[in-house]
């Protein structure tokens, strides 16, 4: 891909990241990013991006087409993009959940080719302001291939090989088995997260005694931060997954309440030390 063209649809923390990475890389060929003109600015100022165009524009000439958008979003250009784009050209994304993306994906995109995908990275922080060369070092990056085909075509090869050049770990999965799994391991994390902040922001009182917490409540809640807007269409589109993993943690919890008195607890907190130690061995 080094004399090819890239196209960035959402120039924003994922986009500008993923074009910084593969400069620092050593991909030399155009990068051009379609975003609101303040994001646009943001990515150029950051040196994520070389241009700004308009989506038709921008996907014109471009081999590799990076949808990292909300999902949303994705979704919408998903339904008009494949008129506009270059014959053969690959079209990814970066959206959080896989099922309903990868299924219009694979319906729509007739004139180059789809393939799924999740860079599981992230900050609080959003835009091109908080962007890092960095930010996939070490971190998987689910692909979602429907088709046995994909794994062949020189694209996604190419593709392939600029994810380990930047540092990402290509994990390949089926949509739904994506969906599954992310639900348990990123979206019920983050639910909780936020269910706890709100717990106790709206039951302790006075609210001044916040000053007695202690680092441990800032650990638990930082995911509590994230935005609305990125986590409604991330609820949205895997209800049903995410019902499951509430169920089973509501489950848990009370299982907890119910051995408070009993001090039957060491099966949880041993089980819940033990994968602790093993994310932590992974990081």
């Amino acid at each position: 891909m080094p004399d090819h063209t890239l196209t960035i649809v959402g120039a924003g923390l994922i986009g500008s990241s993923f074009g910084l990475a593969l400069r620092r890389a050593g991909f030399t060929g155009p990068i051009v990013g379609v975003s609101s003109p303040p994001a646009a600015a943001a990515a150029l100022a950051a040196g994520a991006i070389d241009r700004a165009a308009p989506l038709a524009e921008a996907v014109a000439d471009a081999d590799l087409v990076f949808l990292a958008q909300p999902i949303g979003r994705i979704l919408d250009t998903l339904r008009r993009l494949d008129p506009l784009l270059k014959p053969g050209a690959l079209v990814t994304d970066a959206g959080s959940t896989k099922c309903e993306i990868a299924d219009l994906g694979l319906r729509t995109i007739r004139r180059g080719r789809f393939l799924g995908g999740h860079p599981m990275a992230g900050k609080e922080k959003r835009g091109a302001a908080a962007a890092e060369a960095s930010l996939f070092q070490g971190c998987a990056w689910v692909l979602t291939p429907e088709d046995p085909a994909d794994l062949e075509a020189p694209s996604v090869k190419q593709f392939v090989h600029w994810l380990h050049q930047i540092g990402a770990r290509p994990i390949w999965m089926d949509p739904a088995e994506h969906d599954r799994v992310v639900a348990l391991t990123s979206h019920l994390p983050q639910l909780a997260s936020t269910a706890l902040a709100a717990t106790i922001a709206e039951n302790l009182q006075p609210a001044a005694r916040i000053d007695v917490a202690g680092p441990g409540l800032a650990d638990m809640t930082r995911l509590a931060a994230s935005s609305y807007e990125l986590w409604r269409d991330i609820v949205a589109t895997n209800t049903e997954c995410i019902d499951r993993a509430l169920a089973a943690y509501i489950q848990k919890l009370e299982h907890m309440r119910e051995n408070l008195r009993t001090r039957q607890l060491q099966q949880e907190f041993s089980s819940g030390a033990a994968l602790t130690a093993r994310l932590r061995r992974m990081g």
